[in-house]
């Protein structure tokens, strides 16, 4: 049986044919575009699971991609940037992008970022949230650590939650102000960097080493499992 299907847009022709090939090994069935145009009619012709894109492509960028993408497709989409295109990243993951991977790509990054964005796919909602020893209750508006009870506010909540409903991936700033506050704070990265420190106080073994949310630097947080 196949496994998912994921569709690679680099214009690199060697970068296509190392990810071709190191995907097709681990099992994946992969599809192959050079230009901005080609990947989205070969979404649109054989709808992805999955996709993994190059943020600089001769007929646009992989934002616009993401964007168009976004409008009829679910399908999580890892962006690959070279050092120094962090603006362009921050874009991407804004035009919404689940992840991404800097070049020169490590496959067995690259390999186990794909698993976790698929699984975030597949995963149903679930009301309680584990995350280690962090429970996140939705429907009662409750966190405990450890068994503990911990009192938050209720935006430093509803900043737990949006992390929460998205283990793993990478939420920039940007959206994070939004989804919280609203879009009028969409720049009030102040506002943002003080309840991300105050989340720590309370949930964090020792908030000078973050367990459960990281700083992906120059572009926003992401929750994770301590264990995983």
């Amino acid at each position: 049986m196949s496994g998912p299907r994921v569709l690679v847009v680099d214009d690199e022709q060697q970068i296509l044919r190392a990810l071709r090939t190191s995907l097709r090994a681990a099992g994946y069935e992969v599809d192959t575009a050079s230009t901005a145009a080609e990947a989205l009619a070969a979404a649109a012709l054989r709808p992805p699971e999955a996709v993994i894109l190059d943020l600089v492509l001769p007929d646009g960028t992989g934002t616009d991609v993401c964007r168009e993408l976004r409008t009829w497709s679910s399908a999580p989409v890892i962006v690959l940037s070279a050092v120094g295109e962090e603006r362009e990243k921050v874009a991407a993951l804004d035009a919404g992008a689940d992840d991404y991977v800097t070049k020169p790509v490590g496959v067995d990054e690259l390999l186990a970022r794909l698993r976790a964005v698929l699984r975030r796919k597949g995963a149903s909602g679930e009301p309680v949230i584990k995350l280690g020893e962090l429970v996140v209750d939705l429907q009662k508006r409750s966190i405990s650590v450890a068994g503990e009870r911990v009192h938050l506010t209720p935006h430093q909540f509803d900043l737990l939650r949006v992390l929460a409903l998205n283990p793993g991936k990478l939420l920039t700033q940007r959206a994070l102000l939004q989804e919280v506050w609203g879009p009028a704070y969409a720049g009030e990265a102040n506002l943002l960097h003080v309840n991300v420190s105050q989340l720590r106080r309370k949930i964090e073994p020792d908030r000078a080493r973050p367990q459960y949310i990281l700083t992906e630097p120059g572009a926003g947080y992401r929750l994770v499992d301590p264990a995983s």
